[in-house]
């Protein structure tokens, strides 16, 4: 642009512009209060006078430019946006940020003004354009963009605005064992009004033989009997929760509480079945009863673990007179089993669906904690509450039993919410107990317990 920027010429230019949008404002409204769309002509005339608009625009955005170069020190003034005619080196040594398009603190010109502006096709003439492609060069070329700092998701660094998702409906609860073991036994509702069950039993029965001839005396033998005691005991746990968590936890804090209180529950009355001690408030689990079955195995192979339990079985069938009814063993010991294979390196357990031929077991279902398998014909139940540490220390009992003849009594798990006990330190307690009482002394004769099972090697 020729001669010195001056300020007369560019209010000229823009008092030329708002006398073209005035006059397309005007045909747009003499055709909106004759409710008519414009004619051929109008609509060349109106074409005409919206590029009129656009160059005006771009000449008054350049021309603007130009006159702030000219009130520019000399210094700045060299300075072009045109990188064929001035080089980086240049910039990068004579320029400041106030030669910028998009300046801090300058109110006349925004970036997002003008983006929005481009955007929502506002920009009629095209002086939002003209800055966006400027600063766009300018980003590329000025040395107030050469030193940047790169924000990253680390904390203190950028890293606040992105925060972490917390998905409080999916709290991850504590992994607790069931209660396979107490599932298994007879079970029967607690009676009321009572701390111990006691249940007669005939000690020793009559007798009856062949009479050795007539009018000789018939065999006369007396029974004698006893009784067998089951004490009701308890099971109880609580956790002290502030009263600031439970109302302002997003989730229910106190649900989250009581079902893992009831899932440890589960563990530790099925616990209390297997090895409860009958002492300091403990119920007498089949691990303590008298009189049950024994049989160590003679080798820990699948010939020494498969005649125990064939052994165990018959036991069972000699002593009880009635057949056994399952078979209850560590996760660790099925997965044994599960591991043996013959000197063809097969299985000799085998998946039910093969339809398996002469095979030592059956497995049934890759389950936890009920039914995986049978083997010589008895159901075969997983419980990872049996011990692993019996015998010398490493060892896992196997169970061959009469899962009827032992019975369960268990009331209704009981649950309280107690804030006035710890009322003084806004503390709420939550609560949870349940009574038991548990004998396998019914018919002893009806378990036996398979030991000498060392830890396998896999």
């Amino acid at each position: 642009m020729a001669g010195t920027p001056s300020h007369d010429f560019l209010r000229n230019l823009e008092q030329r512009r708002e006398s073209i949008r005035s006059t397309c404002e005007e045909m747009l409204m003499e055709c909106r209060a004759a409710n008519r769309e414009m004619n051929e002509g109008e609509h060349h005339r109106y074409r005409q006078a919206m590029a009129d608009l656009r160059g005006l625009g771009e000449q008054i955005a350049e021309y603007r430019v130009d006159l702030e170069r000219s009130a520019m020190p000399a210094h700045l003034a060299r300075l072009s946006l045109n990188p064929q005619t001035t080089s980086r080196n240049t910039m990068n040594n004579h320029a400041d940020s106030r030669d910028l398009v998009y300046r801090r603190g300058d109110h006349r010109q925004s970036w997002c003004r003008d983006l929005i502006r481009l955007s929502l096709n506002l920009d009629s003439d095209g002086e939002s354009r003209v800055r966006l492609a400027s600063h766009a060069q300018q980003v590329v070329d000025h040395p107030a963009f050469q030193e940047h700092r790169d924000l990253s998701r680390v904390d203190g660094s950028g890293g606040y605005a992105v925060p972490p998702a917390w998905l409080m409906n999916q709290y991850i609860e504590l992994a607790r064992p069931g209660r396979a073991f107490a599932n298994l036994v007879q079970r029967q509702p607690l009676p009321g009004g009572t701390d111990s069950i006691n249940i007669p039993k005939v000690l020793t029965g009559t007798a009856t033989a062949v009479q050795t001839a007539d009018n000789t005396p018939v065999t006369d033998v007396d029974l004698t009997d006893t009784y067998i005691n089951a004490p009701v005991r308890t099971i109880s746990g609580q956790q002290g929760v502030a009263i600031q968590l439970l109302d302002q936890s997003p989730i229910a804090f106190d649900d989250l509480v009581f079902r893992d209180l009831m899932a440890d529950f589960a563990s530790q009355l099925d616990k209390q079945c297997l090895y409860g001690s009958g002492t300091n408030g403990q119920v007498l689990g089949v691990n303590n009863t008298p009189n049950i079955g024994t049989i160590a195995v003679s080798t820990v192979d699948i010939q020494g673990v498969y005649s125990a339990i064939a052994n165990a079985i018959q036991l069972v069938h000699t002593t009880r007179f009635q057949p056994p009814e399952v078979v209850v063993m560590h996760p660790r010991r099925w997965g044994w089993f599960l591991a043996l294979l013959d000197n063809q390196q097969r299985p000799l357990f085998l998946p039910d669906a093969n339809r398996p031929y002469n095979a030592a077991g059956i497995l049934e279902d890759v389950a936890s904690q009920q039914v995986v398998g049978s083997i010589q014909g008895l159901p075969v139940v997983t419980d990872p509450n049996i011990a692993t540490t019996s015998g010398a220390g490493t060892e896992d009992i196997v169970y061959v039993l009469r899962a009827s003849d032992v019975v369960l009594w268990e009331s209704g798990i009981r649950a309280r919410v107690l804030p006035e006990t710890k009322a003084q330190n806004l503390t709420v307690l939550l609560q949870l107990f349940g009574y038991l009482a548990f004998s396998a002394a019914r018919y002893p004769q009806s378990i036996v317990e398979i030991t000498g099972l060392t830890a396998p090697a896999w």
